[in-house]
């Protein structure tokens, strides 16, 4: 088993960093400070080092980004979608019926997502309290709907789908479950789910997730200080070790794709470099994000 160390990257550290994606067309990596609400945007060279260009105040809290076709970047926030403008300014598009509130009257909030290569931007929830069950997995398709895709999960993570596009892998970090879906890249419908992995105790619970070019997965072990690689079914194939325990989330980025990022988040225990972006080449390449390329008004929720 191939075991790697990543080393820290130079943006100033998150409070609670998650869900890092590369802008190929903008040649930019995206990521998010949860409990900030922000939105922040780094410039990737070919040696691997990373300058922060920018940030965006995009809520009160906002779990995923990604960029929008029409302009700007559409992110799950909140208790559901906002539209970041070029410019910074951030408009609310769509308050989901069933989300919302704050952590002290047991409200949820927006968590971690993608979008496919069609364009539909799935987005997640999760309770503040991570209560079983609060959580679901909502879909903003291409002609402005939202539809409740799964619901019952307790902390609705990490998304991929496989190189063909025919798995969707979904990881729920309450129970700490992988999830292994059908999925239809036609009507992005999920079918047919499985348990792909059990994660928990001293090696963390999975977080989010990436899928590389080869159709291994790649999961940020929440509590475990590292990120894991693993076939598509289930075998474990390597190990990158992060000296911070939250690790939140990687991704594929720079110009060749071949530069793993990995988010981290702040925790009870003092960690210098944690909340940090660290990096590493394992020898691999992962897909770019794809970009929300549905409308940016009149959205509603249909189920």
């Amino acid at each position: 088993m191939l075991t790697l160390r990543a080393e820290p990257a130079a943006p100033p550290p998150a409070d609670h960093g998650e869900g890092p994606v590369w802008d190929a067309d903008r040649t930019e990596l995206l990521w998010v400070d949860i409990a900030a609400g922000l939105l922040r945007r780094a410039a990737v060279d070919a040696a691997g080092e990373l300058t922060e260009t920018g940030s965006a105040r995009v809520g009160d809290t906002v779990g995923v980004v990604a960029p929008a076709t029409a302009g700007g970047w559409v992110a799950g926030a909140g208790g559901g979608f906002t539209h970041v403008a070029e410019d910074g300014t951030a408009r609310v598009l769509l308050d989901l019926p069933a989300e919302g509130g704050g952590p002290d009257d047991g409200g949820t909030r927006m968590n971690d997502g993608a979008c496919d290569r069609a364009g539909r931007f799935y987005a997640g929830t999760m309770a503040f309290d991570e209560r079983p069950g609060a959580g679901a997995l909502y879909r903003l398709d291409t002609d402005g709907t939202v539809t409740t895709v799964l619901d019952g999960l307790t902390v609705s993570n990490g998304l991929g789908w496989s190189p063909d596009e025919r798995t969707v892998y979904l990881a729920d970090s309450g129970p700490g479950l992988v999830h292994a879906h059908r999925y239809d890249p036609d009507s992005g419908a999920f079918t047919d789910g499985r348990v792909l992995l059990e994660t928990g105790g001293p090696d963390g619970v999975a977080d989010g997730l990436t899928v590389d070019d080869e159709g291994c997965l790649w999961t940020a072990m929440w509590g475990g200080g590292q990120v894991r690689r693993w076939s598509p079914e289930g075998e474990l194939l390597a190990v990158v070790e992060v000296p911070v325990a939250r690790t939140s989330s990687c991704a594929f980025a720079g110009p060749g794709r071949d530069l793993l990022v990995i988010s981290t988040s702040r925790g009870e225990e003092p960690e210098p470099d944690a909340g940090r972006l660290f990096t590493v080449r394992p020898g691999v390449t992962g897909p770019p994000a794809q970009p929300y390329r549905g409308p940016l008004a009149g959205l509603r929720h249909v189920v």
